[in-house]
């Protein structure tokens, strides 16, 4: 088997960005050296001429460099490319014949060669290189059949200042670099829906934060473990999150006591966003993420959503707002959340869910109804902040 010394990392969208490409890139180069230092090996990463190259300097695990590859936004496909320094025509058809022997046991398989031609200065031009080379594999290998039309391997070969070729493409993540549309704060609870909403918006380049709700002793620690567990998986796509929790009780059982309680989800949640939009202007966010898709349940109406969002000036963004369940749970299991999201560990959302909930909410009888905690709840919004634990996911 070929042992690739390095990867050509192709980018889609980032392509369109005109004058500021360059600002992508450089953000794709810095989240590529991150996920590469998590997996044993020294590398290079090196923008060329529209291509991206992360080159190994040692010796390196094939499947740890591609995993680490395929969890980075930004990225649409990794090549493992061989990189010829001596771009005469003899010595590149020789190298070519010679990919094709190392990469390819059994060559009973239709190809076609695809040629680019940077360096305009090279003797052949690039439908002249896919002719020659196709011809010089034909006859190095006569099992292989050519198909330009819909062949099932393609060769393909760049002229720059180097050779490379290549024809295994692994599929990328795609998306935006993490890091190019700004921060958000998600609401993080350990349900399915909430670790799919911070995969989703980070897949459009946004730094993520995330609030938890603890409400000891009606949530216990493996709730809150459960959680961490579910940032820890989500930071694989993410990058490292700040991980604010708070303590929860307090305040819960305040609107519990004081509220009608088939409005208490939704009081809650007025809150919720409250003291996540205060995190969130302290650490630079500029919007709130939930998990909210619209009718799910009593608290994720239009009329309850519209609600809950007066509570706080910022957006609050809903990556999957209209998909359904099964949706959501596809996304959840592609990217690890799924097993841990299922665990019997309620969080504070559901340990005191009325039997009738208000569907429709209005908000002046929402408003009406917290008018019983301008007692105390001042002072029990500050203490929460006040005690926010911290914890940094890696």
């Amino acid at each position: 088997m070929m042992k690739y010394k390095a990867f050509l990392i192709k980018y889609a969208e980032i392509g369109i960005k005109g004058k500021n490409r360059y600002i992508f890139e450089n953000a794709l180069v810095s989240q590529i050296k991150c996920a590469l230092q998590k997996v044993d090996g020294s590398f290079q990463v090196t923008k060329e001429q529209g291509r991206l190259y992360v080159e190994a300097l040692s010796d390196y695990d094939y499947e740890d460099v591609t995993e680490a590859l395929k969890c980075v936004f930004g990225i649409v496909a990794i090549c493992p490319v061989k990189i010829i320094e001596d771009t005469t025509w003899e010595t590149l058809v020789k190298e070519v014949a010679k990919y094709m022997e190392e990469t390819y046991e059994d060559k009973n398989f239709t190809f076609k060669v695809a040629a680019k031609r940077a360096d305009k200065n090279y003797p052949y031009t690039s439908p002249e290189i896919c002719i020659e080379m196709g011809a010089y594999l034909l006859e190095q290998f006569p099992e292989l059949t050519v198909d330009v039309h819909n062949p099932e391997v393609v060769v393909n070969v760049e002229i720059r200042s180097k050779a490379y070729i290549y024809s295994v493409i692994i599929p990328g993540l795609g998306g935006l670099p993490v890091g190019t549309a700004g921060k958000a704060m998600v609401l993080l609870s350990g349900g399915i829906d909430s670790p799919v909403s911070s995969y989703m918006v980070a897949k459009r380049g946004v730094e993520v934060e995330a609030v938890y709700f603890h409400a000891p002793p009606y949530t216990s620690e493996r709730a809150k473990q459960k959680v961490i567990d579910l940032a820890k998986k989500v930071s694989k796509y993410t990058g490292p999150i700040k991980l604010h929790v708070i303590n929860f009780t307090e305040i819960q059982m305040y609107i519990y006591d004081q509220c009608p309680h088939d409005q208490l989800t939704i009081i809650m949640k007025r809150y919720m966003v409250k003291l996540a939009e205060a995190l969130g202007e302290k650490d630079g966010c500029l919007g709130l993420v939930t998990g909210e898709s619209i009718g799910q349940v009593a608290s994720q109406t239009m009329q309850s959503m519209a609600v809950i969002e007066e509570a706080c000036s910022m957006p609050i963004y809903r990556p999957v707002i209209a998909f359904d369940k099964q949706d959501i749970v596809d996304i959840a299991e592609k990217i690890g959340t799924y097993e841990i999201s299922i665990q019997p560990y309620e969080d504070c959302c559901t340990t005191f869910v009325a039997k009738h909930p208000v569907t429709k909410p209005t908000l002046k009888s929402i408003c009406k109804s917290e008018t019983h905690l301008e007692e105390k709840i001042g002072e029990m919004f500050q203490k929460a902040l006040d005690t926010v634990e911290i914890i940094e996911i890696a």
